[in-house]
């Protein structure tokens, strides 16, 4: 059965455990929570400890355990890995308007939104009339079947510019996460495809885009039709699949995809579908190289389909998943929830897919086997860790002089290379911990959260890190906190 998106319902962290709920103890397919003193600390070379602990091997589960692993394997590797991307243009479609000059040199204009077994607009005649068939084009036999697209020397303009809708800062932000400051996208217009009933387009390989493009964006056109699914595969043989459905209120679909992915278009089995195609280039300026508003993207069908399965197996629990790239906050001055309109590449892709199924996902933070609530930071050392009476620290603050510097600065980088270690001494771990507690801060198996990780992969391998600063027999350290998003599934 798969999990139908309105027959779900929000709940919060400390909403109370289902009834017959099983606790971790019951031997889920998934890593076991941190030990509550695996704490990921870095520090200066000198110490010279290593990582003594490693994550438990989960007991054996039911007789889906496998079956489950394995969904959460695909989920976590296709987020890891997002080659594409749609969003929908809240825009309504009775104001859009394309204008084209044919072959006889008369201008035309062609008004949307159109329903051809209604009534076909005798400029949309005029429009296929004038199309060339594609290069890919297999229905030598069968010409009313053949992908077309308008020459690109013909004049063509829609009165719909992308460049004054945010499309290309969700493009960014999903495709190019780690795209460095000063470097931007731009658009220029591609080709007009169009296909018919009866009609598809085969493989578009990437060869066939070798303009140095960054990205292509396809915007699916308001003409009513059936079928005609936009397939997009990525070099390792992974595909998406759009189908270009307009929203509420007209709005339009568009389509980012990598350069390196090959796409076609399934047969159009009624109507028309018309599109157009952006080359989307990479520029830099840089000479070294209360709402809830509706999302800027939506996953596609088959990421929903990834996750579908996984709610449906983990009813009645709270599972959480490790955000995969860092961002730069510091845990002991923001909350996590902050982090949500900075959520990038497959970690948005996540936040909003769950929030399709009507779910309520939060960020939280998580360190050695601990979560913070989701209105709590991870500020809580106010004295030296390894020695607990001293008392030269302000109160959930470093030291002045350690904070401000000889100049006055930020806190001051520590030299030399770090390294994670896990084998600090026991009344080093036992001050750590509680002042964790202290914090706020309660184990993950109280909480009756279950982390899913990939099964094939160490579970933070992946996970983005945060540091907190805190001092530790007068040496300043850096605790590795990670970023958790949490969702309850009725």
């Amino acid at each position: 059965m798969i999990v139908s998106p309105r027959a779900m319902s929000s709940s919060r962290m400390g909403s109370p455990t289902p009834s017959g709920v099983s606790r971790l103890s019951d031997g889920l397919p998934f890593h076991r929570v941190p030990s509550v003193s695996d704490f990921q600390i870095e520090r200066v070379p000198k110490s010279s400890n290593v990582n003594r602990r490693s994550m438990p091997a989960a007991e054996p589960g039911y007789e889906d355990g496998i079956v489950f692993r394995d969904y959460v394997s695909r989920l976590l590797s296709a987020r890891s890995r997002p080659f594409s991307v749609c969003g929908r243009i809240p825009f309504d479609s009775s104001q859009l308007v394309l204008f084209f000059r044919s072959k006889s040199g008369i201008t035309h204009s062609l008004d949307f939104p159109i329903d051809v077994d209604y009534n076909t607009p005798p400029a949309l005649d005029v429009l296929i009339a004038a199309c060339r068939p594609h290069q890919t084009s297999d229905f030598d036999d069968y010409p009313d079947r053949e992908s077309l697209f308008y020459p690109p020397n013909l004049p063509l303009t829609p009165s719909l510019e992308i460049a004054n809708h945010p499309i290309l800062d969700a493009v960014k932000t999903t495709l190019f996460p780690n795209l460095p400051p000063g470097h931007y996208l731009t658009t220029m217009r591609d080709r007009l495809e169009v296909l018919c009933g009866g009609g598809r387009m085969g493989p578009q390989p990437r060869s066939l885009r070798n303009d140095g493009r960054s990205a292509t964006i396809i915007v699916t056109l308001p003409v009513r039709f059936r079928g005609g699914a936009l397939v997009i595969r990525d070099p390792e043989g992974n595909q998406e699949k759009y189908f270009g459905r307009g929203g509420k209120n007209g709005d339009i679909e568009w389509t980012a995809f990598l350069p390196d992915c090959d796409y076609e278009v399934e047969t159009v089995q009624k109507g028309c579908r018309i599109s157009i195609s952006y080359a989307v280039f990479l520029r830099t300026s840089n000479p070294v190289p209360g709402a809830n508003p509706d999302p800027l993207i939506h996953p596609s069908d088959d990421f929903l389909d990834l996750l579908a399965p996984i709610l449906n197996m983990s009813r009645g629990r709270r599972i959480a998943f490790y955000a995969n790239y860092d961002y730069p906050v510091n845990p002991a001055e923001v909350l996590a929830e902050t982090l949500i309109p900075h959520l990038k590449a497959g970690d948005s892709l996540l936040y909003h897919a769950i929030k399709l199924y009507k779910l309520t996902p939060e960020l939280h933070w998580t360190a050695g086997g601990y979560i913070w609530p989701v209105d709590r930071t991870v500020e809580f050392f106010g004295e030296d860790i390894a020695n607990p009476q001293t008392k030269s620290l302000l109160p959930g603050r470093m030291p002045l002089g350690v904070l401000n510097g000889p100049r006055g600065g930020g806190v001051p980088p520590v030299r030399g290379p770090f390294s994670s270690y896990g084998d600090t001494d026991d009344d080093e771990v036992d001050n750590l911990r509680s002042k964790v507690e202290d914090s706020g801060a309660i184990p993950l198996a109280e909480a009756d959260i279950t982390i899913l990780t990939d099964w094939n992969i160490p579970p933070t391998s992946n996970a983005g890190k945060e540091r907190v600063y805190f001092v530790s027999g007068g040496e300043l350290e850096k605790l590795v906190v990670n970023v958790l998003l949490v969702v309850f599934v009725p």
